[in-house]
């Protein structure tokens, strides 16, 4: 089959993905918090950012290499941390770190994914991130950062956005819990999609096995909560400081949206900044990501990473146009998961190459970072 003919754009896989993902699971993915408005700026405020195509430039092949915090990349893009990957697609972690070793790209895997480091880092072929919602116990964090750069994470990413739990009603009314439990309603959302439930009763039902190992205690949990809640605090910049002292490796600071805090992050010892609003999982009364990027291009020197809200090739080229040196897709990754189960991925990784290609013929651009001289 040529996927490219039937499945030519993100928007496809996901059609494709719903029908095969369990009800319960697809809210658990496709879903934001609130009336879902910030998730919907995030795609209107890409939409708003328009590029200069150019006429005249003669025939050249677009050359999508970058470097990035020292490394070379064959593509200015990567896979973003979703945590329980293993629920919305059985063995998720493994096939995106396979993918992402593959395609010489990032491959971030959550503290609260489904699987061990020990037990994904291996198939990631070096490209490796590790995110990290920040354990309360000094002795939990250091042990947990000591596991990642053993299995072979050599990134750190720490994720600042999150210091309470968000509602996320869909999520909520769909009935899932954490750990999940399959309820006569579930169930019957479950026999609908024989694929997905074939691979779930080859892995198992999915549980977050790093939280696990340090805790059992799940007592009192509200549904939209899990057990990692019990272990990670909310941290402060004293906080920043001890982990930036414990991890002599690159570290990245996810979930950036004021200026002044990018500044503050250099000056702190951070390695780079993500850019994000969580894709609006979190909070749903800021800003677009996209909105936010330029000021904070301005406050620092650091590289900075940027999601929320791509949905192709002409939105990685926006947000490197307003500042962003890499680009993160999550949601993506699970739609073609769902889709096409591992192939998807590669096939992903195609879509935005084929799609950044046609777009950069089209403003008469060789490289992305030109992308900056074609805004409108």
């Amino acid at each position: 089959m040529d996927l490219h003919s039937t499945y030519p754009a993100i928007a496809d896989l996901r059609r494709r993905a719903r029908k095969r993902i369990p009800h319960f699971v697809w809210e658990y993915l496709d879903s934001a918090t609130g009336t879902e408005a910030t998730q919907a700026r995030n795609r209107q405020k890409l939409d708003d950012v328009l590029l200069k195509p150019s006429i005249l430039h003669g025939e050249f092949d677009p050359d999508l290499r970058t470097s990035f915090l020292g490394r070379p990349y064959p593509l200015p893009f990567g896979i973003a941390p979703v945590g329980m990957s293993g629920l919305i697609w059985p063995g998720a972690e493994q096939m995106l770190a396979r993918t992402a070793a593959k395609e010489a790209i990032p491959y971030t895997m959550s503290t609260v994914a489904t699987q061990l480091p020990e037990d994904v880092g291996p198939h990631a072929g070096g490209q490796g991130w590790f995110q990290l919602y920040p354990p309360r116990d000094p002795s939990i964090r250091d042990d947990i950062l000591k596991r990642a750069r053993q299995a072979g994470f050599h990134t750190i990413v720490m994720t600042v956005d999150v210091p309470v739990a968000s509602r996320r009603e869909r999520q909520t009314r769909s009935g899932l819990t954490n750990p999940p439990k399959i309820t006569p309603r579930l169930a019957m959302q479950v026999a609908r999609c024989p694929v997905w439930l074939n691979g779930i009763r080859k892995t198992g039902m999915p549980r977050m096995k790093l939280m696990d190992s340090y805790s059992s205690n799940r007592s009192a949990l509200p549904s939209n909560q899990h057990i990692g809640y019990l272990l990670r605090t909310s941290p402060d910049w004293d906080y920043f400081k001890s982990l930036r002292d414990a991890w002599n490796g690159t570290l990245i600071v996810k979930g950036v949206g004021r200026p002044e805090d990018a500044t503050r992050l250099t000056e702190a010892g951070a390695d780079a900044l993500w850019v994000s609003n969580h894709a609006g999982r979190q909070f749903d009364g800021g800003p677009a990501t996209i909105e936010t990027l330029p000021a904070i291009r301005a406050a620092t020197d650091l590289p900075l990473i940027f999601d929320s809200g791509i949905e192709g090739g002409l939105d990685i080229l926006r947000a490197i146009a307003l500042g962003a040196n890499f680009v993160m897709l999550g949601r993506a990754f699970h739609y073609a998961l769902g889709a096409l189960g591992e192939r998807g991925a590669a096939h992903l990784v195609d879509i935005l190459r084929q799609d950044m290609v046609s777009n950069m013929g089209q403003l008469g651009i060789k490289s992305p970072g030109q992308a900056s001289d074609c805004v409108y």
